[in-house]
């Protein structure tokens, strides 16, 4: 069993924002520039509520500059129409123009993480999944998580299998069932959140962290690594410079969406802002 994997345009909506307090969001109405993000009696977590505004933001840009027809609605679920969707890759394709990575930047990435470039790397792991669900109480939630960490890595490596008898007791993966086994689990097989947590480490047994994920927050214990074998740098070149091309692109949207944030009129959610064009 594997955890799902992604397209990397779904880079924007998964990478760490700058956020705001972590505390769950009252049933009120949040807005940009006037425009309602959410229905009155809608409870949404604050990452979820932070998604939707950084998304209207960029809608709205996008009619701003012409690439959107102003009578398209903006949605109150968050849901883009396929005409807005495109607009905003538009949007981001002419504001966001990156140089590519030079030799020197590739070949001092690469020797920096000879982990993160090695073939055949793969780790044997079980998990339990505390899942994040619409109208989810994400700090009691949390909660949850952190203490069946503590009690799973308080029994961690001695006979009674604590972490086997957690997940099926309160894994919301259908692997909770098998004590949470995924098996042998290469890169490629995770989302790109959960594979950063599990490759280019040497760790094995219980993770001291949480590991969050689009699905949720998960407990993960390594049970086995096989290291895999190095590459040369020629023969990862196109990976290198597309990971060095990824994290720029990353930086420079976030910066984007703090300019569009700090341009806005922001009610009933804390975004990071700026009031003046940052470099990149």
């Amino acid at each position: 069993m594997s955890i799902e994997s992604v397209d990397l345009r779904t880079i924007a909506a998964t990478a760490d924002w700058p956020t705001a307090k972590p505390t769950p969001t009252p049933a009120r109405v949040a807005r940009i520039n006037g425009v309602a993000l959410n229905l009155e009696a809608e409870a949404l977590a604050p990452e979820a509520l932070r998604q939707r505004a950084y998304t209207e933001l960029l809608r709205q840009a996008a009619v701003r500059d012409g690439l959107l027809d102003a009578e398209d609605a903006a949605a109150v679920d968050g849901v883009l129409s396929e005409a807005a969707s495109q607009a905003i890759d538009a949007w981001l394709e002419a504001e966001i123009q990156l140089p590519e990575p030079s030799e020197d930047a590739c070949r001092r990435h690469h020797a920096a993480h000879p982990a993160r470039y090695r073939t055949g790397e793969q780790v044997q792991v079980r998990h339990i999944l505390f899942a994040v669900m619409p109208g989810t109480d994400v700090v009691a939630l949390r909660n949850r998580a952190e203490t069946c960490l503590l009690d799973v890595r308080c029994h961690d490596g001695t006979a009674s299998d604590g972490f086997g008898r957690s997940a099926r007791e309160l894994s919301n993966c259908p692997s909770g069932q098998q004590g949470g086994e995924l098996g042998w689990l290469k890169p490629d097989d995770c989302a790109p959140e959960f594979a950063r947590e599990l490759f280019g480490h040497v760790e094995v047994g219980v993770l001291p962290r949480l590991v969050h994920s689009r699905f949720g927050l998960h407990v993960v214990e390594v049970l086995k690594r096989e290291g895999g074998a190095p590459q040369s740098f020629e023969a990862v070149r196109g990976a290198v410079a597309m990971a060095l091309h990824q994290q720029a692109w990353v930086t420079a949207l976030r910066q984007c969406m703090q300019l569009l944030a700090g341009q806005a009129t922001v009610e009933g959610i804390d975004l990071d802002a700026a009031n003046t064009p940052l470099v990149q």
